[in-house]
């Protein structure tokens, strides 16, 4: 499988950010191939690199070659003016805790700090045991489609939401004093969320949001509801290149 997968904005329309996607465990870069042509499709230049190997017995080394690739995968999507800005990170499942672990280790002026992030899934407790890959199956998601892109995937490693990502990793992820702009994704029938962490963690921060998904399971970014949270991811990239001031508020009405 290659290092990363781009899905590039159409011709003729100037890109509006560079987004690179980190998958989680067991994920592959078809995976996000749906939301990548998505977010593409509005002018992203978006760009799937391979799930983060985590080691258990190392996890600081785990995260330098993790900021090694990922520096990488951003400067090589490089046109004749550099890359894109604003430049943000999607991570989903280990892909977030590797992301929030790596910022929160980083200082501020680190060299390749993006300038806002996305955490979808971020786990905060171990997987209850499956059934099976059915059992895996509903753990991660409710849509058909997503379903099946995932069965029917070689390079989807089934069982792997039963390997636990290392503790201290997920305690530097929830623990993170990530500066830059912030937006968690998290589904509110994840078995795997701990939904009152993720509050704590987002009130912690100075420009974070957790958007909670009705419905959602663990890959929120492929569940039922995909369409509506990759509107809120976009919403959330086009309200940070306005300094995160929204385009759209709400005066009166209700529904």
């Amino acid at each position: 499988m290659t290092e990363y997968t781009d899905h590039h904005a159409p011709q003729g329309l100037r890109t509006r950010a560079t987004v690179v996607v980190v998958p989680g465990r067991g994920e592959s870069h078809a995976t996000y191939d749906r939301f990548g042509r998505r977010l593409a499709a509005d002018a992203y230049r978006v760009r799937v690199v391979d799930a983060p190997d985590l080691d258990p017995g190392d996890t600081d080394g785990s995260l330098a070659r993790f900021g090694e690739r990922l520096a990488a995968a951003v400067e090589g999507t490089a046109a004749e003016d550099g890359v894109v800005h604003p430049v943000v990170l999607v991570g989903a499942d280990s892909g977030a805790v590797a992301v929030a672990a790596l910022l929160g280790s980083a200082g501020p002026d680190t060299a390749g700090q993006p300038d806002a992030v996305v955490l979808a899934g971020l786990p905060g407790r171990a997987a209850p045991a499956a059934d099976g890959w059915e059992g895996e199956l509903d753990v991660r998601t409710s849509c058909p489609t997503h379903r099946a892109v995932l069965t029917d995937d070689p390079d989807v490693r089934r069982g792997s939401l039963d390997v636990p990502v290392p503790d201290a990793l997920l305690r530097a992820a929830h623990d993170a004093e990530i500066t830059v702009p912030a937006l968690l994704l998290a589904g509110d029938a994840d078995p795997l969320a701990d939904l009152d962490a993720l509050e704590r963690t987002a009130k912690s921060l100075p420009r974070a949001r957790l958007s909670v998904v009705l419905g959602g399971h663990h890959d929120v970014l492929n569940d039922l509801t995909h369409r509506s949270v990759a509107a809120e991811v976009v919403t959330f990239l086009e309200a940070l290149r306005d300094g995160l001031r929204p385009a759209v508020t709400v005066r009166a009405g209700s529904w």
